[in-house]
């Protein structure tokens, strides 16, 4: 079975989760980590994931140090103190669309 795509929107919320929980991270092994947390439910594309961190950066969301790694340059990503506090809010709001969504999905809508 394909792996589903991520919801729109839900992207910057699972990275800023992921940094919260592991601290920091590189790119592949964010990928890496939604695959395993969903058992291949859910795929991150790199070619959604890397817009997605580097428009994180730009916002002062996430800091990133480089390391030269098995003779490879990798990049790693970190909350910033502006980060850390909007992922609480992220996570927050994204619980709340997730509960408005499951209502509806398990509603009788058309007996309103």
């Amino acid at each position: 079975m394909e792996p589903n795509p991520v919801i729109k929107g839900s992207l910057t919320t699972i990275i800023l989760k992921l940094l919260e929980e592991s601290g920091r991270m590189y790119g592949y092994e964010m990928t890496r980590a939604v695959r395993e947390v969903t058992k291949n439910k859910m795929d991150i594309t790199e070619a959604a994931l890397y817009p997605a961190l580097h428009k994180l950066v730009d916002e002062g969301m996430l800091e990133t140090t480089s390391e030269v790694v098995e003779g490879r340059m990798r990049k790693y990503y970190s909350l910033t103190k502006k980060g850390k506090k909007e992922t609480v809010f992220k996570i927050n709001a994204l619980k709340e669309a997730l509960e408005s969504l499951n209502i509806i999905l398990n509603s009788n809508l058309s007996n309103g």
